[in-house]
């Protein structure tokens, strides 16, 4: 499956959607009149027609949240997805064989968003694709987002409470052994089987986090970006710096040279929840600030990964920039209090972007 697109997920309900507060009830009933009896027929009862749910403030605001969630998720897939999949050289013991899609259906959602999803997105008992890795072998087969997924090579593939967890177990050990794999697929009422090559990508999972700070994470092995970061990013290119310099953070071994694997991966369990516990969020949660050498050496092998990507760095200085201006070390559950050494990050980045331009103007190799 895809990134942050792996198909398996944690304990927890990794959904990112934001707790609403209960609202009063409307009721809503319209009357139908019948029409009058033929004077030449025995009058019959007209069954009556179903009555249209009535969908209330709690319900609706639960929607229109579920919505916004699942365009910042496809927003960040997209934007991670030319950086996962054109990245192997450089993702080292990283990289591994994906499908390039995440699935889901309405037990993915907890409470009254799994309501929502089947209204919003017509999910119901089986899994269906929520998102397709550009470029992944299940692009090309032409896997899409909204297809039911019935069987993997023959083996049928868990339905209703769970089948996440359980389809992880059913693909995990066919994509390690395969170089492509036979998809029995619904769409559009029939069934259909694709051949989805194993692409191969840096195998990281990639979730939005439900928190307004302004912040990313990364575990070693996932990277949650929080929705007041992709607020402040605002473009797709630099919400493509944070995710590659991230993605280098979890090659580079940081978490856990830092270690701040548990800690990291605590808020990251935390943060993707419907309701993250906000106390979590607070300071720094118990993550060491990293080392100059760490960010520079992170940064550094991000401005690869960019260019390799297709996506430009002369920004990259100036955005990191302005996040230490607007939300400096002092803001304590900012980036920048867990990401310090700006001075020494901005002085390397001097040396470093030149660099990297001039071997791509050069055409030659694009490895640190």
């Amino acid at each position: 499956m895809a990134g942050t697109v792996t198909p398996r997920t944690s304990p927890h309900t990794r959904s990112a959607l934001t707790a609403l507060a209960a609202a009063s009830l409307l009721s809503a009933c319209a009357t139908v009149p019948l029409p009058p009896a033929s004077q030449d027929a025995p009058a019959t009862t007209q069954a009556p027609l179903p009555e249209a749910q009535v969908v209330t403030p709690r319900m609706q605001a639960a929607r229109d949240t579920l919505r916004s969630v699942v365009t910042q998720q496809d927003r960040l897939y997209r934007v991670a997805a030319p950086l996962l999949i054109n990245n192997v050289e450089l993702c080292r013991t990283q990289a591994r064989g994906l499908l390039g899609f995440t699935a889901k259906n309405k037990w993915s959602y907890p409470g009254e968003y799994a309501d929502a999803s089947a209204a919003v997105l017509g999910y119901g008992d089986m899994l269906q694709v929520s998102g397709v890795l550009a470029g992944s072998g299940a692009a090309r087969a032409g896997l899409r987002k909204g297809d039911g997924l019935i069987a993997a090579d023959g083996k049928a593939l868990p339905t209703g409470a769970g089948a996440e967890t359980g389809a992880a177990s059913v693909f995990g050990p066919l994509v390690s052994s395969r170089t492509q794999l036979s998809m029995t697929i619904s769409r559009d009422g029939s069934t259909q089987v694709l051949k989805v090559p194993v692409t191969r990508a840096c195998a990281m999972r990639i979730d939005l986090g439900n928190s307004d700070n302004v912040n990313s994470y990364a575990d070693g092995a996932r990277i949650s970006v929080t929705r007041g970061m992709i607020n402040f990013a605002q473009n797709d290119e630099t919400i493509a710096y944070v995710l590659a310099k991230d993605i280098a953070h979890n090659v580079l071994g940081h978490a856990a040279a830092s270690r701040n694997t548990a800690a990291i991966g605590a808020v990251i369990d935390n943060v993707t929840r419907v309701q993250p516990d906000q106390t979590m969020l607070t300071g720094t949660a118990g993550i060491r600030p990293l080392s100059a050498d760490m960010e520079i050496a992170a940064d550094n092998l991000a401005l690869y990964m960019l260019v390799r990507a297709g996506y430009g760095i002369d920004r990259y200085k100036a955005f990191w920039q302005k996040l230490a201006a607007q939300y400096p070390a002092s803001v304590q559950n900012g980036y920048v209090a867990l990401h310090p050494n700006v001075g020494p990050r901005l002085m390397a980045l001097d040396r470093a972007i030149p660099a990297v331009k001039a071997k791509q103007a050069a055409k030659k190799p694009l490895v640190p």
